[in-house]
């Protein structure tokens, strides 16, 4: 069962509320206002998967939360992002004039947005219910159609797929096992009289909810905590298929190496800024080979297939960034957070600091692009290889 449209708000603000008080959420979303309700983001299917929830304080934008509906997302909270902004109906305008200009005679009664290759946002013109264009946000090219029936995804890029239809049944069956225990959580009647709409320290103070911040850490200049001082940067994806070029970038330049993307494209076999490819499934040898390869041994690269939540934790404490694939999409990974939440069958919040390339910029402007995700719900996405690079000792 789907969770009603009148109780989204109330369930991000218990969310967003209960990370507050445990300090995962830092001081700037102090007074942030939670929003009554959402744009809704629906799977390629059809099926509603979550509200994409502004957050502002006043009438200034300070980032969005997405709060999942559907019960095989796992948890409610998916993601908290700061400093990028969401506007619905600025976007809106702007998906309609690029399909004006992408299809003149383009007939359609209705728009809605989709996760069409989860995390990533497409919006989908519909005629009488049936799609007549779907347009990647920002970059507003034409997604292609689905592959042929019975085929997988071959590349890491610019491809659309159905989160829901292509999970496994034993997946999905513990998902929703687990949303529905933390459903029961925030319909605990100790917080019955709490009206969470907005977020503040001491909102969850009269219930008997315990929260515990275990750990949170971020990459830093050097290994030495006493001296610690935020060391990563952004790297957008400079094409719609580069976002495992964009990711190498961003690990490789951790480390001082200044490898651009179409050297890095080149060395993939990721062609051109005119003519890009994406990195092919079966090919991810290709990210370890490069990384060692551009820094002459010195970097030692390894690639996990299906990786736990240990393998994230590991890494960042010995300060070394990683390269995370999801089904379809790269990104990287610089922190993580892990908060315990003191009741039986319910498990805790495990969040990951990710360096996202995506959306896309272009060749012409490598300095734009990508977004800051802090934090995505690890229980609530499926990792398919990390990529560790460990400096070699001399």
């Amino acid at each position: 069962m789907p969770v009603p449209a009148e109780k989204v708000q109330r369930i991000a603000g218990l969310e967003l509320n209960a990370l507050r008080m445990a300090e995962v959420l830092s001081k700037d979303f102090e007074t942030v206002k939670v929003p009554r309700t959402g744009t809704p983001v629906y799977d390629i299917n059809g099926t509603l998967l979550f509200y994409r929830m502004p957050l502002a304080r006043a009438r200034t934008p300070l980032g969005y939360a997405d709060i999942a509906v559907n019960e095989a997302m796992g948890e409610p909270l998916l993601a908290v992002t700061m400093g990028a902004a969401w506007e619905e109906s600025a976007i809106l305008e702007e998906a309609k004039a690029a399909a004006r200009k992408a299809q003149r005679s383009l007939k359609y009664d209705s728009v809605r947005f989709v996760a069409y290759s989860f995390p990533k946002i497409a919006l989908q013109f519909l005629l009488d219910g049936r799609e007549v264009l779907m347009l990647e946000w920002r970059t507003w090219a034409e997604v292609p159609p689905l592959p042929a029936e019975g085929k997988a995804m071959k590349r890491y890029g610019f491809e659309r797929w159905s989160l829901i239809d292509e999970m496994a049944p034993e997946v999905k069956r513990a998902r929703v096992s687990s949303f529905k225990k933390r459903q029961a959580l925030w319909e605990a009647p100790a917080l019955s009289r709490i009206e969470p709409t907005v977020i503040k320290t001491g909102a969850l103070k009269i219930s008997k909810i315990v929260l515990k911040l275990a750990e949170s850490l971020e990459i830093h200049y050097s290994p030495r905590s006493e001296d610690h001082f935020p060391c990563y940067e952004l790297r957008g994806q400079q094409t719609g298929v580069w976002c495992v070029a964009a990711s190498v970038e961003m690990l490789m330049n951790f480390y001082r190496y200044q490898y651009n993307q179409p050297r890095l494209a080149q060395e993939m076999d990721l062609g051109t800024c005119d003519h890009p490819n994406g990195l092919p499934y079966g090919d991810e040898d290709k990210v370890v080979d490069t990384i060692e390869n551009l820094s002459s041994k010195t970097l030692d690269a390894t690639a996990i297939a299906d990786p736990t939540w240990s393998t994230y934790p590991t890494e960042i404490k010995a300060n070394r960034p990683l390269i995370s694939f999801i089904p379809g999409h790269s990104r990287t990974v610089a922190g993580y957070t892990w908060t315990i939440i003191h009741l039986p069958g319910v498990l805790p919040f495990k969040g990951l600091l990710v360096y996202d390339p995506w959306p896309p910029t272009d060749c012409a402007h490598p300095e734009a692009g990508g977004v800051i995700t802090k934090w995505e719900n690890f229980n609530t996405q499926t990792y398919r290889y990390a990529f560790t690079a460990v400096l070699k000792e001399v």
